[in-house]
Parts: C-alpha cells; sequence; structure tokens
C-alpha cells in the first residue's frame, strides 16, 4: 500500500502540476501581483494531496517569529526534500526563492519561475553570478519581498553532516537586512532522491531572527547552530509518532 500511494501522489504531483500550469497561463500576461494566487494554490493543492493520499500532514511552529506584514528579509531554511520547494510558500506574503539557473530552462515552468521573478544563479559563472544575484536580492529587499534560500545549495540525506556554504554570509552582510531561520524534518517522510513517501508529521520550526550587523562568522555560527540544533530536536519529536519513519534509524 505505501509503493501504491506513493506512486498515485508522485503522478498527481506532476501531472497535476503540468495541467495548472496549461490551465492557469492566461495569468502570464498579468502584472506578476494580479497572477501571484496560481502558486499558493499550487502549493495548497499539493499539500492537500500530501494528506489525504499519503497520511502527510503538516505542524508549522515558531509563527510568532516570521516579521509581521510585507517585510524585506531572508528565510534560510534546512533543505532535505522537494517538500520545502512547495510547501513553505504560503507562509509568506511575496516570496521569492533563489534557485538553479537551469530551472529557467524547463518548458512552461521556466516561464512561471521568470513570470514571478524568481532570482536565478548561474553556478557556473561565479563572480558575474554572485553579482547579478545580489543585484536581483536587493531589488526584492527593496520590494518588501521575502528571499527564500536554501544555504546548503543542494538537499542534504537525513542524519548527514551540514554543509552550509558562506554564499548566506555573503547575502546577509550585503543586504543588512533580518534572516530567518527554519528548521524541519521533511526529509524523513519524502526523502531526496526516492519515489516513496511515508506517512507521519513533517515539522516545520521557524526560528528566532536573527538581526542585521552580524559578523559574518558570527552569523554563520549562530545559523547552522540553531537550524541544526532544532533538526536534531525535531527528528527527537518525530520519534514519538505512531508510526515512526523508517529514516529514523539514520539519524
Amino acid at each position: 500500500m505505501l509503493f501504491i500511494r506513493s506512486s498515485l501522489f508522485q503522478i498527481l504531483f506532476y501531472v497535476g502540476t503540468f495541467l495548472m500550469m496549461v490551465i492557469c497561463s492566461p495569468v502570464l500576461v498579468l502584472p506578476r501581483k494580479w497572477g501571484w494566487w496560481v502558486v499558493p494554490m499550487w502549493s495548497r493543492m499539493n499539500l492537500l494531496l500530501l494528506r489525504f493520499i499519503v497520511g502527510l500532514k503538516v505542524e508549522l511552529r515558531g509563527r510568532e517569529n516570521i516579521p509581521k506584514g510585507k517585510t524585506g528579509y531572508i528565510v534560510a531554511s534546512k533543505h532535505q526534500s522537494v517538500w520545502e520547494t512547495f510547501a513553505l510558500i504560503g507562509s509568506f506574503p511575496d516570496p521569492t526563492f533563489i534557485l538553479k539557473r537551469e530551472l529557467r530552462w524547463i518548458p512552461i515552468f521556466g516561464w512561471y519561475t521568470a513570470k514571478f521573478r524568481q532570482i536565478p544563479i548561474n553556478r557556473g559563472q561565479r563572480a558575474v553570478a554572485l553579482a547579478k544575484m545580489m543585484e536581483d536580492a536587493r531589488e526584492a529587499i527593496d520590494e518588501g519581498r521575502q528571499i527564500l534560500i536554501f544555504p546548503e545549495g543542494t538537499r542534504r540525506p537525513v542524519g548527514g553532516d551540514p554543509k552550509y556554504k558562506f554564499g548566506i554570509s555573503h547575502l546577509y552582510k550585503d543586504l543588512q537586512c533580518p534572516v530567518l531561520p527554519v528548521a524541519l524534518n521533511a526529509g524523513l517522510y519524502w526523502p531526496r532522491q526516492s519515489w516513496m513517501l511515508y506517512p507521519g508529521t513533517v515539522i516545520v520550526e521557524f526560528l528566532p531572527p536573527l538581526p542585521p550587523g552580524l559578523e559574518p562568522t558570527e552569523f554563520h555560527r549562530r545559523l547552522v547552530g540553531s537550524i541544526e540544533g532544532s533538526c536534531s530536536q525535531l527528528y527527537e519529536d518525530a520519534r514519538k509518532e505512531p508510526r515512526p519513519s523508517p529514516l529514523l534509524s539514520r539519524v
């Protein structure tokens, strides 16, 4: 049954995403703010599919730590799964992701990333790419948007050693804005590079924001410490599930 439920969700996830992009394509000619409703609706649709097909629920903690109103800041999230690439969208009023430039090349999907001004980065041209990313990020902050970034750059396996890159520190220093750390345990239920999904409750914890002005090394130390420390506790909380994830054995 687990394989059947996982397969059904995976099929509906990709087919449903494609159909929704095609059906809603008229928003691509509308002003960005008028067409944005499509994105959080897509996020909610997939969360509902996860809940009713896989049995995967969500618990959000620390929502009081999210800055109020349309304020520009950085959201630095742990990255373990496909889950957080869409599930976090609804928690913020006007988010934009920093993502690989190659995603812009995906037919239709890439058009949406361009329309809603997600921030691409070319990993092959480090200096030029960093300068362009900083320019786009500064514009987003000035507009009161929230920049979602995965500081480790790629999905990390549950129990794997953290590999936070210093790009987040450069971004923090240049933009001079708060950073909201986000811990989660989604990798226990939707592992990277896996077809299988497991029932349970993904726990997301929004941690107290780090204020602007910290020395980069101190900022990096506090960011990693807060996210990784919280993730460790979230793994322990996951052990209390009626049917704990089998991936807890790796922690």
